[in-house]
């Protein structure tokens, strides 16, 4: 079942669609983060100002490095030694859409292990935003079922897996690494 809905993920992203997937955090809604068009419906999905940054997910540190010029050793270690979901935002990124990076040249990234993100952004090849299953605004849904319809008949594509998981979840720590290794704690 993995390997069949990764495959409906990635075939939905790379038509330009968003879906609704399982990350190593909360549910996501999600789209390829190099394609300003899919960026611009997810900030519609969730009412949501372009100025408000969105993240995205990658399944390898070599991925990341494709979009940063100059990851600082610092952000490498903090990415290596975190017990627990890390979001860095990192400077001087490229390659995204031009809404996915902030005034300052900067972007979040997620190096993700959970299972079904990890493939996901394997076999896609490319950054996936990963923003909170809700409106802007509105309590961050902790469960599949805590997502509003509206949210889920926005997107173009309702992953299956992972749907019956009543775990709850919590969003990730976020810190800001510039590239004089300076280190801000965002969340």
């Amino acid at each position: 079942m993995l390997a069949d809905e990764v495959k409906k993920a990635v075939d939905v992203m790379r038509q330009g669609g968003v879906i609704l997937y399982p990350t190593d955090t909360i549910w996501g809604i999600g789209c390829d983060a190099t394609n300003e068009a899919a960026v611009k419906k997810v900030f519609a999905i969730k009412r949501r100002e372009e100025a408000k940054s969105m993240i995205s997910l990658v399944d390898s540190a070599d991925r990341l490095s494709r979009y940063v010029r100059n990851v600082p050793d610092v952000a490498w270690d903090m990415i290596e030694m975190a017990t627990k979901p890390l979001t860095v935002i990192l400077d001087n990124v490229s390659g995204l859409a031009p809404s996915m990076i902030a005034e300052d040249g900067s972007a979040g990234f997620r190096v993700t292990s959970e299972e079904f993100s990890h493939e996901l952004c394997f076999r896609f090849q490319k950054p996936v935003v990963s923003t909170s299953a809700n409106i802007s605004g509105e309590p961050t849904a902790k469960t599949f079922d805590a997502i509003s319809d509206e949210i889920k008949n926005a997107v173009d594509y309702v992953v299956k897996y992972s749907q019956r998981c009543k775990e709850k979840h919590e969003p990730s720590s976020i810190i800001k690494i510039s590239e004089n290794s300076e280190i801000k704690i965002i969340r």
